[in-house]
């Protein structure tokens, strides 16, 4: 019996994606709508995504405009706004609201930096626990007598040059983020 790595793929492609949503809500000093999808206002009693409920766009490099299908909704959006505490500054209108970001300041773009190092090395700490799973997969197939040592070595350099490749996939998003935020 051959081990399948599909799964061990599986998550470390899941982890990427983790880190991927992770790296978009830290702000940096451009406009992203993205920053908003953790944001859900109360509207008609549920918590409802901004864009379900509005369109979303980037007026410029520091402004995005909410502009909502239902005008009633504008002060629940920006109340939901004003508690994520995003660090972003909110002005109403009469057609929607204006999300604007302020310039950031040295010691932001470090904690931010920083922030962008603990997200990464937790999902380093999770692929190595899916190597790990892996690893423990083909030593118990490799004791039952399933495969032989050679098979179940040829297999465990496989799962290391899988979780090496993950690695340096990961190691690019944090490293576009950085750029992001010392721009």
């Amino acid at each position: 019996m051959a081990y399948d790595s599909s799964k061990l793929t599986a998550s470390i492609k899941e982890t990427e994606e983790w880190l991927s949503r992770e790296l978009s809500g830290v702000r940096t000093g451009r406009a992203t709508p993205t920053l908003l999808d953790s944001v859900r206002p109360e509207i008609y009693g549920s918590r409802t995504p901004i864009a379900q409920i509005a369109s979303v766009g980037v007026e410029d490099a520091r402004t995005i405009r909410i502009a909502p299908w239902d005008k009633t909704v504008i002060k629940a959006i920006e109340k939901a706004i004003i508690d994520a505490d995003l660090g972003v500054g909110t002005a109403v209108d009469d057609q929607g609201l204006r999300v604007t970001f302020p310039e950031l300041t040295t010691e932001r773009r470090t904690l931010l930096t920083k922030l962008t190092g603990e997200k990464l090395e937790a999902a380093r700490v999770t692929l190595r626990g899916h190597r790990t799973e892996a690893l423990k997969a083909i030593e118990a197939t490799e004791k039952e007598g399933g495969m032989g040592k050679d098979e179940a070595d040829r297999l465990k350099k496989e799962v290391q040059k899988h979780i090496d490749t993950g690695n340096e996939t990961l190691e690019a998003l944090a490293k576009k983020k950085e750029v992001e935020i010392s721009q």
